[in-house]
């Protein structure tokens, strides 16, 4: 049975999972929402939320018009917190995204692809909580000196966009945890109880999920990417661009292949069509981003499933090492 369908037994202490993360979000478990562009809009965050973790509103999409209109939705959707990624490199004027979350009472954010100076101050100004999507330490230090309440630390397995020069989480995720005192929320290569445990173990408070909710009966995309995720084996994404930025893993199709040793040219200029693949289902019409993860994943299941199996999982997880290395 792959990673994808490990069940945990629920953990009589609903304490455990309980820590800064889910303090500062003011969710049940510690687990976010990828913000992953045209797919984290309300449908899919909105079930996140609703199943007790932390649900995401993407702007990497860079359409800011149907942005506000799906923050609008998420009132109507759920009434558990959620929250909003600035995705600055990919919005035209991030200035204005970010005046509309503060207007309309977002509590919780995450900022990429972009200095984490230039709207942390004015998010928190606003009372909102700030993490900072990083991809190495020294991105990790200018972030938390820049003053944010934590850190999304995205190792390179996951999928997306990604820094050129990957380092995976086992390496970048310690790293930054024993070198910081902030909350730390891991990214790249998490699905399930044990390898939230693992994060937990490495230092993280929290786990992000993305490649798994694209897969999930809420996610938007068309059932083709769906199935061809849970198809893939874990050798079956490639890394693009890494003479270049932005890094983006992949896929393995006929177009990221063709693309995987192409060091002259950015992988971006041969994005291809967002409707197409996304909606219309032709894998070859774009780059189907997705993480090494999609080698775990099994089947397409409810959001509220995947979350439930993740945080009783851990738990499990948690107890059961316990108990075997505790000693008497």
């Amino acid at each position: 049975m792959r990673g994808g369908e490990r069940r945990g037994t629920p953990c009589q202490d609903a304490r455990m999972l309980t820590n800064r993360v889910t303090e500062l979000l003011g969710v049940e478990f510690p687990i976010v929402q990828a913000p992953m562009g045209w797919i984290a809009r309300s449908r899919l965050a909105a079930a996140v939320s609703n199943a007790g973790a932390m649900g995401i509103i993407e702007t990497s999409s860079g359409e800011l018009d149907t942005v506000r209109d799906e923050i609008a939705k998420m009132k109507d959707l759920t009434d558990k917190p959620f929250g909003v990624n600035i995705a600055q490199a990919f919005v035209s004027d991030p200035t204005v995204i970010v005046d509309f979350v503060v207007s309309q009472g977002v509590r919780f954010v995450t900022t990429s692809a972009g200095s984490p100076t230039r709207y942390t101050a004015r998010l928190k100004d606003a009372g909102l909580t700030v993490f900072h999507v990083v991809p190495t330490l020294r991105a990790a230090a200018k972030a938390v000196a820049a003053g944010v309440d934590g850190l999304v630390v995205e190792g390179g397995e996951g999928g997306g966009f990604k820094n050129p020069r990957p380092v995976s989480s086992m390496v970048l995720l310690p790293s930054v945890t024993s070198e910081f005192d902030v909350p730390v929320i891991a990214a790249g290569g998490f699905l399930d109880g044990p390898t939230m445990a693992a994060a937990l173990a490495l230092g993280a408070e929290g786990v992000q999920l993305g490649t798994v909710m694209l897969t999930t009966v809420e996610s938007p995309v068309h059932p083709n990417w769906k199935q061809a995720v849970i198809d893939a084996t874990e050798t079956d994404t490639v890394f693009l661009n890494s003479h270049t930025s932005p890094g983006l893993r992949a896929l393995r199709t006929g177009r990221t292949s063709a693309l995987e040793f192409d060091h002259e040219r950015n992988a971006m200029g041969s994005f291809g069509s967002v409707r197409d693949l996304y909606f219309g289902g032709d894998l070859e019409a774009g780059i189907p981003l997705s993480g090494q993860v999609a080698g775990r994943i099994t089947a397409s299941r409810p959001v509220a499933e995947v979350i439930r199996d993740c945080a009783d999982g851990c738990e499990a997880t948690l107890a059961a090492l316990a108990t075997r290395y505790g000693g008497s």
